[in-house]
């Protein structure tokens, strides 16, 4: 099995997602498929980035050290790294709750299908983003009541368009879906206005934690 790439590894809070808020080991892993314009871990995508090689043996070791039962796995792409079936199915055997945050381009079907499944928190991604050409339209056929689609929102356009794919997709009898604001481009109360608008339930407005409780930079956290 080829290593795992690793350029972070840390426990802290889940900053959104269904289990914001929970502590969390976060296994952030080099290099994504996509460039998206509001990328916030870019520098984790580059060639260059400094990253430690380990096995999946040695990550589900450094898990069981930490005593968090939550872990989470992102990237850059998670689903880049070809062993990671094998990451998934070994923490959880392990008693482990493993949540992927993948971009919503690379196939997650397989990873869908394992006896300990993970759960997904998926993005799709918006026209403000510069990569919605990249979406693989097939992944939220394989969501369940587990997983979430979040749509990270920087426009009253971007707020149309993830309006149009959840009523296409009937994603809120399927999964959860979050709205969250890229940071700095849009207000939560804009978004506020628009879930009113439309009369939008069952989808939530989610801020990222992360971002209010330390500077919007740093890492590792």
């Amino acid at each position: 099995m080829e290593p795992f790439l690793v350029a972070e590894k840390f426990v802290s809070i889940n900053g959104e997602g269904t289990k914001a808020g929970e502590l969390a080991l976060f296994l952030r892993f080099c290099g994504c498929n996509l460039n998206c314009s509001f990328c916030d871990t870019r520098w984790a995508n580059r060639k260059e980035t400094p990253c430690e090689k380990a096995t999946a043996r040695q990550l589900a070791d450094l898990a069981l050290s930490e005593g968090v039962k939550n872990v989470t796995l992102t990237g850059g792409e998670p689903l880049l790294q070809k062993s990671i079936g094998e990451l998934v199915s070994l923490l959880g055997e392990l008693g482990f709750e493993v949540e992927i945050e993948t971009n919503g381009s690379v196939p997650i079907r397989e990873l869908a299908s394992l006896p300990n499944r993970p759960v997904f928190t998926m993005d799709y991604k918006l026209p403000g983003s510069g990569m919605e050409q990249e979406m693989d339209l097939e992944n939220l056929c394989h969501l369940t009541s587990k997983d979430t689609v979040k749509f990270v929102v920087g426009s009253r356009q971007d707020l149309e368009r993830a309006w149009e794919i959840a009523c296409a997709h009937r994603l809120v009898s399927r999964c959860h879906v979050y709205i969250s604001p890229v940071f700095g481009k849009i207000s939560p109360e804009t978004m506020v206005d628009f879930m009113k608008e439309k009369r939008w339930n069952g989808v939530r407005m989610q801020l990222q934690l992360h971002k209010y409780i330390w500077d919007p930079n740093k890492r590792g956290v």
